[in-house]
């Protein structure tokens, strides 16, 4: 297929492919995010799908002058006009390459046009006027080309001595001049020839020339339309690449090129740099480094000009050179034997002075090969499998009525019972607190009736008459929201030192601790903030909060949040004998929540409490593990009839918190048993038995 706009459009899903790829963590379609090409700081830029057609545009509405389809964002993105035909065709050839899209192109034809037509076919230019002012003798007022010439081997060896061959000369379209002609300011025409000891080289552009002779005392001339946007090397630059030199000067540019570095220049150190084309470049290269002459008037440039483009967070290289005449820039640097290696370890140590307090902060979290950690000790265990260690957040989760409560319960009269107690623990094994150290309960959703009716069932499971002196219970549901986490945060960091450390914290109601479970800053923060404080007081935090409606995810953003963090998540579900709930494993860092006996748990009238009544598949976990599998396709299925196996992979990932190659091994066990099967006459698609 032919590369054209059509076709790209058709191979993208109507560009948004390319959205995908040009735009870091892209938050999905309609979705607001930041816009790249400036410093934005309230996110008003979304891709929506057009009304008319199957066409995907973008918009910022903090900014209209951002708007169009994904031709024109990677325009934006590389500094091409998509007014015009050659940059539009540029921009296809970037979009075809870099999504592999295997078009084949058209582009040297057109450029052929473009260039048999000049006056039909034109682009548009973002360049501001002439800033080499006409009247300077260094200008000639008319353009006319200069008589090129081979480089002759005294000319090479003059390149070769900063590392630039032949090849590095002609990508930049660096040519020998045999004979200069110039008009000065009279109308009268001179010109220069090339000798050996004075050598003639041009840097050629569309419509002028910049004269280099780098042995005259006039070593710089200019003819023709030299623009305020001038820039030497930025059409060889890489795609995208790590770090992007702004050098001095032309020959800098090409001894960086030589040395493997992607670099560009502007007219001289004391150009006006445009920030538009810098605001471009920053979504391309992680690092921007300014790297100037090091005399008085180059060092005093770079800084100036690092204070005017701070906003994009330009850097400036100072280079380990005394700033005399023949040890001024990074030519010099490579002409006196320097290597890339020995660029990139200045580099390297420009890095660590910046960053020098961001890496002595992190070396403390550094891991020490041969100094492994303490493991971490288990508090909660279900068949020596650890839910919750030390150091770490679990989670218990579950439906309205399905008895969390009363599974939490079990948790807090485990703490109380000496090491050798037998007590059922619907199921569960708790590590005893010999110590005497803080076991906190706080209860954010029950009122204080309800609190201390759950405490007399806490203490008749343990046996206990009345609460040991280091458990402490808080009915929080009278208090405001506000005050809620600093109450804790406050009262763990007290019972911490006054009882020699924490042994289980337990929060019935994280959710109420913050505004919304969809508040993604505060959910953040939140279990930030908890993890943080398990680590510190080495204790399990263990939080309760709700299933969202499908049953297999914890709730909004909170509930993403505690999937990702959580050591282990229990689910309390109810069976499908109403008298019944069954404790689910949901998530199991340790292992396989398939390795995790589901235990079933009712209501005992005489007791007045809940019991363990057995595990729910006995002892074979490829029973459990295929029930499981089969309470997902039923709930998946629910809501279409097939489902292609690519999509069935991920939901498996996504669900039961497995790599790829588990979910696919999930998907041949339930082919195996005949609980899914390939769609007739559609390989890959699966509907349910």
């Amino acid at each position: 297929m032919a590369l054209s706009r059509d076709e790209i459009l058709s191979a993208t899903d109507g560009g948004l492919d390319v959205f995908k790829h040009f735009i870091s963590d892209f938050p999905g379609v309609g979705k607001q995010f930041l816009n790249p090409f400036y410093e934005d700081t309230k996110p008003s830029t979304v891709v929506y799908k057009h009304k008319h057609g199957h066409l995907y545009n973008f918009v910022d509405f903090g900014n209209i002058d951002y708007t169009g389809d994904c031709f024109s964002f990677v325009g934006w993105v590389f500094n091409k006009d998509t007014s015009g035909k050659e940059g539009f065709i540029d921009v296809m050839e970037i979009i075809n390459r870099e999504l592999g899209l295997g078009l084949s192109s058209n582009k040297d034809k057109i450029r052929e046009l473009t260039h048999r037509f000049p006056n039909t076919l034109k682009t548009a230019s973002e360049l501001d006027p002439l800033t080499i002012k006409p009247n300077q003798e260094i200008v000639s007022i008319q353009f006319t080309p200069p008589d090129y010439k081979g480089f002759t081997a005294e000319e090479q060896m003059y390149w070769l001595s900063f590392g630039i061959s032949l090849e590095v000369l002609k990508k930049y379209g660096v040519r020998s001049v045999k004979t200069f002609y110039g008009t000065s300011k009279s109308g009268e025409t001179y010109s220069m020839n090339s000798t050996q000891d004075e050598p003639i080289f041009a840097y050629p552009g569309n419509g002028y020339v910049k004269i280099y002779r780098p042995n005259s005392q006039s070593r710089f001339r200019y003819s023709g339309n030299l623009h305020e946007g001038y820039s030497f090397g930025i059409d060889q630059l890489s795609q995208r690449g790590d770090v992007l030199f702004i050098t001095g000067g032309e020959k800098d540019v090409l001894s960086l090129a030589a040395h493997g570095f992607n670099a560009i220049c502007f007219n001289s150190e004391t150009a006006n740099i445009p920030k538009k084309i810098i605001r471009r470049l920053s979504f391309r290269f992680k690092h921007i480094v300014l790297l100037y002459d090091m005399d008085d008037t180059g060092v005093k440039a770079m800084n100036s000009t690092r204070e005017k483009l701070k906003e994009f967070n330009v850097k400036a290289l100072a280079l380990p050179l005394t700033g005399g005449k023949n040890q001024k820039d990074i030519s010099d640097f490579f002409r006196m034997g320097k290597t890339t290696d020995d660029l990139k370890r200045v580099f390297t140590e420009m890095l660590g002075i910046l960053y020098e307090e961001t890496m002595g902060m992190l070396k403390s979290f550094e891991l020490d090969y041969f100094n492994p950690p303490k493991p971490a000790e288990p508090v909660i265990s279900i068949n020596d499998v650890p839910i919750g260690t030390e150091g770490n957040i679990m989670a218990i989760t579950g439906s309205e009525g399905s008895g969390k409560s009363n599974y939490l319960g079990a948790l807090l009269a485990g703490t109380m019972l000496d090491e050798f107690e037998d007590t059922d623990l619907l199921g569960a094994e708790i590590t005893p607190n010999l110590d005497g150290k803080a076991v906190l309960f706080y209860d954010t959703e029950q009122s204080e009736e309800q609190l201390y009716r759950n405490m007399n069932r806490i203490l008749k499971r343990a046996g206990k008459e009345r609460p040991p002196s280091w458990f402490k219970t808080y009915g929080l549901v009278g208090m405001d929201r506000k005050d809620r986490l600093v109450s804790i945060l406050q009262s763990m960091d007290k019972f911490y030192y006054e009882m020699g450390g924490i042994h289980l914290v337990v929060i019935d109601g994280i959710a109420d601790l913050m505004t919304g479970v969809n508040d993604e800053d505060s959910s953040v923060g939140l279990i930030d903030e908890l993890f943080q404080l398990a680590g510190i007081y080495k204790t399990c935090i263990v939080g309760v909060l709700h299933l969202s409606p499908s049953g297999y995810k914890l709730r909004g953003h909170l509930g993403s949040e505690v999937q990702r963090k959580a050591a282990g998540i229990i689910s309390i579900e109810k069976d499908d004998d109403p008298l019944y709930s069954v404790i689910k494993p949901l998530k199991v860092r340790a292992g396989s929540p398939l390795d995790v006996p589901q235990y079933i748990m009712a209501w005992d009238n005489d007791l007045k409490t809940h019991i363990t009544k057995g595990e729910k598949f006995g002892n074979s976990a490829s029973v459990r593990k295929q029930n499981e599998l089969l309470e997902i396709c039923k709930d998946l299925f629910s809501e279409q009839d097939v489902i292609p196996a690519k999509e069935l992979t991920q939901e498996f990932m996504s669900r039961m918190n497995v790599q790829d190659r588990t979910a696919r091994k999930y998907i041949k066990t339930l082919r195996d048993a005949k609980i899914i099967i390939s769609n007739s006459g559609e390989n890959g698609i699966y509907r349910l038995v």
